[in-house]
């Protein structure tokens, strides 16, 4: 379900995504710092990571690309409401399936990932 309001908004949290897909296939942790607020945490079924922790984890594992893993994420709804937005994205990782569930807030006039809630599929 894509609910559309602004077309420039729903341009932009399109192309944050497919940048949260390139820093995650790429191990690039500076890209990935940029879409984030520095105060997002990141939650699953029992962990809690702030934005450092999470970056550090990227930084220190395989590269998805670099170990051969194709690059298959896919954004499968977004919903934007106001200043606020919803996308839900699955994202094949490291031999994983994940289903993200970003939070995204327009706080003077910049579009943020404010939260990721995740889980294995």
């Amino acid at each position: 379900m894509i609910n559309i309001q602004d077309p420039d908004d729903f341009k932009t949290i399109t192309d944050m995504t497919q940048a949260y897909f390139t820093g995650l296939h790429y191990g690039d942790t500076e890209k990935l710092r940029a879409l984030f607020h520095k105060d997002t945490v990141l939650k699953a079924p029992t962990i809690r990571r702030t934005r450092e922790e999470w970056l550090t984890l990227v930084a220190s594992r395989p590269i998805p690309h670099t170990e051969g893993h194709p690059y298959a994420y896919k954004i499968l709804s977004i919903d934007v409401f106001g200043k606020q937005a919803m996308v839900k994205a699955a994202c094949p990782l490291l031999g994983n399936n994940f289903l993200d569930f970003l939070g995204l807030l327009k706080e003077n006039d910049t579009w943020q990932f404010v939260s990721k809630m995740y889980a294995e599929t």
